[in-house]
């Protein structure tokens, strides 16, 4: 069964660009990206409950090395077909090991880099106004969304969003403009018992001894954020993977 055919069986769809959730336009970023966050959905190690994850894993190693090629890319989008025989899906690759060499893990300092060129840019502000308009103005939704954020940074994000109101980039929502201040002391309250179990936490496990500390401490300490770090950690992880310069030549005859 051809790739086109996989893609169909095992996502409802025989689109590449459909299963990674993008469309023709997408550059090489965002396919980079987009194919990271669904095959992390599938990974066979996080997915257990998913009797197909193996399969849905291997068909997402295949999509993503047909449009990381341009010339393969040029095909599909141009006739709608996949060379079967090409070296990227004829040999009997470990995509396991393919995704990890895309992709290898972040370290701690990663993380703290991230985190210092990330807050106040243009990048952050562009995020913060896309979830007040998904949230409809939701502060406890958007703080909880939002990356790298904690209470101290609620004032400086609600300024840039009062400015995006009044400049008429975004609406006034309702929710955000007359949100109570038993709601706000509420989210206070959280934020300050979230930070002393932080606290306490990193205590006990010593933040420092290993790269993924700071992860496994955020991680364990704030469960009803857990989707949101994880997809934290899937963009910087994307950001931060090697970018191979190898074109899909150099890499015949590796397994």
């Amino acid at each position: 069964m051809g790739l086109l055919d996989r893609c169909q069986e095992l996502f409802k769809t025989a689109s590449l660009y459909e299963v990674l959730g993008i469309n023709k336009e997408a550059t090489e970023a965002e396919i980079r990206r987009s194919y990271y966050k669904v095959s992390l959905k599938v990974h066979p190690d996080r997915a257990p409950e998913d009797p197909l994850a193996t399969e849905k894993f291997q068909v997402l190693g295949k999509l993503y090395a047909v449009l990381s090629d341009k010339e393969q890319r040029t095909v599909y989008d141009e006739q709608g077909v996949v060379d079967e025989e090409s070296d990227a899906l004829s040999q009997d690759r470990c995509w396991e090991d393919y995704w990890r060499l895309l992709f290898p893990k972040i370290t701690l300092q990663d993380i703290l880099d991230f985190e210092k060129q990330y807050k106040g840019s243009d990048e952050e502000r562009q995020d913060l106004l896309q979830l007040y308009t998904q949230h409809e103005g939701d502060m406890d939704a958007i703080m909880a969304s939002t990356l790298c954020s904690s209470q101290e940074d609620e004032p400086r994000l609600g300024d840039i969003i009062r400015a995006a109101i009044e400049s008429g980039e975004v609406s006034e929502f309702p929710a955000f403009a007359k949100e109570s201040d038993k709601k706000k002391r509420a989210r206070r309250k959280r934020a300050d018992r979230e930070r002393q179990e932080a606290e306490e936490m990193q205590k006990e496990m010593g933040l420092g001894q290993e790269d993924d500390s700071l992860a496994m401490m955020i991680k364990q300490r704030n469960k009803s954020r857990e989707q949101n770090f994880n997809s934290f950690l899937s963009d910087l992880e994307a950001k931060y993977s090697k970018k191979s310069g190898k074109s899909q030549k150099a890499r015949r005859g590796k397994k």
